[in-house]
């Protein structure tokens, strides 16, 4: 996908970006490149590619719920989906949850680089987080993290009574859906909607979404050594 089909595929989805988005997005894609060059950030580094398999596929998290409010993203990485989603909705306040520093400091110059304002990131772990931000954000996301029996408890504590959960798939998605049933209801979401989009070389996204439907019983999340050992 080139910065134009981009551009174009956006459009076609209601998102029309402005020359200082566009701008913001071209940039993103150069400072991934040249930091990968001295950290893991990526294994994604040809232009078309990032623009489909990481701009692209974040801004899928727009099919699934509207973005505005406050969105916090566990285990960002290098800013996905969080990012791609802020330059495209800039009225979001985004709080980036990553545990390793060095991608810390690649997410702070980042923002720095691209002038985006309202960006939090904070160097911890979510279980961590949670301990003083239980049921604080409108939206909590999380894009290849673990496996999603794992993955909602570190997230959905975070999220607010009537907030959602979207977490972001790949092919095995709907099956790590079934198997997360019991975890959701003890962590008190409900299974919103699903959507799945094939990108152009076959591969399938599967994006599900939570609701928040009750407050998360006391007790949660536990530790991340308990919460992998005995996944709910």
């Amino acid at each position: 996908m080139t910065e134009k089909q981009f551009i174009e595929k956006l459009a076609q989805e209601g998102i029309v970006l402005s020359e200082r988005q566009i701008q913001q997005f071209a940039d993103y894609a150069r400072l991934l490149v040249e930091w990968n060059e001295k950290m893991n950030l990526t294994a994604i580094t040809a232009l078309e590619e990032i623009y489909e398999k990481h701009f692209y596929d974040c801004l899928l998290l727009h099919r699934l719920v509207k973005l505005e409010g406050s969105l916090c993203d566990v285990g960002a990485g290098a800013g996905f989906p969080s990012i791609p989603c802020k330059i495209a909705f800039p009225q979001l306040q985004v709080t980036i949850i990553e545990p390793l520093g060095k991608r810390c400091v690649f997410l702070r110059e980042l923002c720095k680089e691209l002038q985006l304002e309202n960006v939090t990131i904070l160097n911890e772990r979510a279980e961590d987080v949670a301990k003083n931000s239980m049921q604080r954000y409108d939206i909590v996301t999380a894009r290849a993290v673990a496996n999603l029996r794992v993955l909602s408890e570190l997230c959905v504590p975070l999220v607010k009574v009537n907030g959602y959960f979207a977490t972001m798939k790949g092919a095995n998605g709907l099956e790590e859906k079934q198997d997360a049933t019991k975890a959701m209801n003890i962590l008190g979401a409900k299974f919103e909607k699903e959507d799945i989009v094939c990108l152009s070389d076959g591969a399938n996204r599967v994006n599900i979404l939570y609701k928040k439907v009750k407050e998360t019983p006391k007790g949660y999340p536990r530790m991340y050594a308990k919460i992998k050992k005995n996944p709910l």
